[in-house]
């Protein structure tokens, strides 16, 4: 049984709620997002206090529940306040560029990267080996960031490509005579 739909959400101020059937709009200062509730998913409003409960007594319903719950959850913070993830290129001659709405790396290849950025996200490189990623989905803020870090992984030797900024790369020794 999933403890997380037992816990009823807050609404922000300034973030509007609108639920008609199964389908949930939210509208915040930062944009918009829309949501479709599974059919086990029953969503109820008081006042300014949303609460999740399945329709019918399952496992499968129970964790559908929680899912929906954390998903209008991570809407609500993304409409306020936006997610972002930081990541860092790490090696010499390693570089990132904006320019607009595409990304340019050199990351040690013969041929530089231009990576085409989504709609809805917003891409910043405060220095040259600095990438900011920014949006109000969370799932395609960690998807963006995931497809840059996959263009060079770090590696454990000498610990260069691109990393995001909180993780750690376990480094290995190198290899004795």
């Amino acid at each position: 049984m999933s403890r997380i739909a037992n816990y009823p959400i807050q609404l922000p101020a300034g973030v509007e709620f609108e639920m008609t059937g199964q389908a949930v709009k939210i509208k915040g200062p930062k944009g918009e997002m829309h949501y479709n509730v599974h059919e086990d998913v029953e969503v109820s409003r008081d006042e300014n206090v949303l609460s999740f409960k399945p329709r019918k007594e399952s496992k499968q319903a129970w964790a559908q529940a929680g899912t929906t719950r954390a998903n209008i959850n991570n809407m609500l913070v993304g409409v306020k306040d936006g997610f972002e993830r930081k990541l860092e290129l790490v090696g010499v001659g390693y570089r990132a560029q904006a320019q607009g709405k595409v990304l340019n790396l050199t990351l040690g290849f013969s041929h530089p990267i231009n990576y085409e950025v989504p709609e809805g996200i917003t891409i910043e490189t405060p220095s040259q080996t600095e990438v900011v990623v920014k949006g109000v989905d969370k799932q395609a803020v960690g998807q963006v960031a995931a497809e840059i870090r996959g263009f060079r992984p770090p590696e454990p030797y000498k610990g260069k490509g691109v990393k995001y900024a909180d993780e750690t790369i376990v480094r290995k020794e190198a290899k004795k005579k």
